[in-house]
């Protein structure tokens, strides 16, 4: 990515030394990528949020409100919704948010409706139609009931500038510069350094109290947690980026530090090879399932503050609450199914093998998450318990990336998206081969036809046959064993209590809510 400098990062004083007493600093991973809001990685979700807007918003409760349109209608049909922008409102670069700069973003996501093919709605989506300058329809092929919350992602369907769009009008083969309508603007990027957002003082809506957000780009957990105690950054906020000692550590300083966690928002999990020898075989996903000892997880590595999952979707999830049978920490269980799978533990030998071969698999991490390394290391050894040998693989987010893709794991680190996500969209995405569901599902003798009934649900318009179809679904997905369920995952926030004040959590995993926040 080409290094983007405004022009008015020179008035910023980025100089060392420099004092910037409405700026807040920030631990990243990584840097937050070029931010065009209709493609995916390397561009961070949290940037994008914080850039770009919706029509509409996923607030407390699952409600969705109003927010770049005043208000919408729903034709008798359900098949065209025809949304009142909200007047007034312009791109940082003076452009007017009108019906026209919908349309063109809109055209440009459904040109590449292929990249979007995990996401049913760029597929349901026949055009969009300008009514005049402040009204714009979208016209569906059919009745699509998660419509509203799928508008409310943060990708794809956010609204660039349309002097942004290329001549071409395909934003996939990039943007000019990332300009939104959001309460942040880009300011300046340095690869491997630092990011640096300024506030949007012409901003339609409410202003954050900071002026500027510095995130500096720091590779591991350890280094996160030393630039917090030595003031480096300020802030360090997300799932992941502290080790679990480390946030236990920083919660017992409170004269110094706030730490607090989210309410749960998203599953944590393993997913399963079903197509790749060993873990082709039920009895070892099944065997697997009873050989973690997820309550020690939960209490010895993150101290509590997640609990136990025993399915992929929590029970207060729409379609969940289905009384599904959790597989219970039992390794006398383990062992039985192994050895019935004729999976033998030979005299002398502390992994299993069968007709020579070793019962041994890879699994497969981010190497810079701090929770889910050292999940994974407790994993190994409850596994290596029953005679299952693990390799332990940590890697960039985008090797890891590439092996959801290619299927080319035993294990790998997987978790659902959370609200409003769920059940539709994630569930929606094991379809196609774009994340890890797909493949760790492709070896399922009943494959197609999970793919046939995710398709149907999604377009029911009886409720009683949708539910019957979700229970389905989420019953077959959970007696063949393709997840291993781990917590119910928070996002966890420590910050300088003495810089850093009234620090929350979203309603969405995905966007962090700076206008809450507030220097001291």
């Amino acid at each position: 990515m080409r290094q983007l400098v405004l022009a008015s990062t020179i008035a910023l004083g980025l100089a060392a030394g420099t004092v910037h007493a409405a700026r807040l600093n920030m631990a990243a991973a990584s840097n937050v990528g070029p931010l065009n809001p209709h493609l995916y990685s390397p561009n961070q979700m949290y940037g994008q949020a914080m850039v770009y807007e919706s029509l509409v918003k996923y607030v407390e409760g699952g409600k969705i409100v109003p927010w770049l349109a005043e208000s919408w209608q729903i034709s008798a049909d359900g098949k065209t919704y025809t949304f009142k922008l909200r007047k007034g409102v312009k791109f940082t670069d003076g452009t007017p948010f009108d019906a026209n700069a919908v349309k063109k973003n809109v055209d440009a996501v459904l040109a590449n409706r292929a990249r979007h093919g995990w996401l049913d709605l760029i597929s349901q989506i026949d055009r969009a139609e300008v009514i005049d300058a402040s009204t714009v329809s979208f016209v569906l092929k059919n009745q699509y009931y998660p419509f509203l919350q799928d508008m409310a992602l943060v990708r794809p369907l956010r609204f660039i500038s349309p002097a942004s769009i290329p001549a071409s009008g395909n934003t996939a083969e990039g943007i000019k510069a990332p300009i939104g309508t959001g309460p942040w603007q880009v300011s300046e990027m340095r690869m491997g350094e630092f990011d640096l957002f300024k506030r949007n003082d012409n901003y339609w809506g409410k202003k954050p109290s900071y002026k500027e957000i510095m995130f500096k780009v720091l590779p591991d957990p350890n280094s996160r947690a030393l630039a917090l105690e030595s003031g480096q950054v300020d802030l360090v906020y997300g799932d992941g980026l502290l080790s679990p000692d480390a946030f236990n550590r920083f919660s017992k300083m409170p004269g110094r530090f706030a730490a607090a966690s989210s309410q749960p928002l998203k599953t944590r999990m393993l997913a399963m090879n079903s197509k790749r020898f060993p873990t082709d075989d039920l009895a070892v996903r099944k065997a697997l399932e009873h050989a973690v000892n997820k309550d020690a997880i939960t209490k010895n590595v993150l101290y509590g503050i997640e609990k136990r999952a025993d399915t992929v979707y929590a029970s207060s999830v729409p379609y969940a609450n289905i009384g599904l049978k959790p597989y219970a920490y039992n390794p006398a269980e383990s062992e039985r199914l192994l050895e019935a799978a004729g999976w033998k533990l030979q005299a002398g030998q502390k992994v299993r093998s069968k007709e020579g071969k070793l019962l041994e698999m890879d699994l497969c991490f981010v190497g810079n998450d701090g929770k889910d390394k050292a999940i994974a290391e407790v994993i190994q050894a409850d596994l290596a318990k029953v005679g299952v040998k693990i390799n332990l693989i940590g890697e960039e987010s985008s090797a890891k990336s590439a092996r959801e893709k290619d299927g080319s794991f035993h294990l790998i680190f997987n978790g659902t998206w959370g609200p409003p996500y769920e059940p539709h969209s994630f569930t929606a995405s094991m379809r196609k081969p774009s994340h890890a569901d797909y493949q760790a599902q492709s070896g399922l003798p009943m494959k197609a036809e999970i793919d046939k009934k995710i398709t149907e649900v999604l377009l029911t318009t009886n409720e009683a046959k949708r539910a019957e179809m979700w229970r389905w679904i989420l019953t077959t997905l959970h007696e063949q064993a393709v997840y291993l369920p781990i917590s119910y995952t928070t996002l966890n926030a420590v910050s300088n209590s003495k810089k850093v004040g009234n620090v929350t959590f979203g309603q969405t995993a995905n966007e962090i809510p700076f206008e809450t926040m507030q220097p001291k």
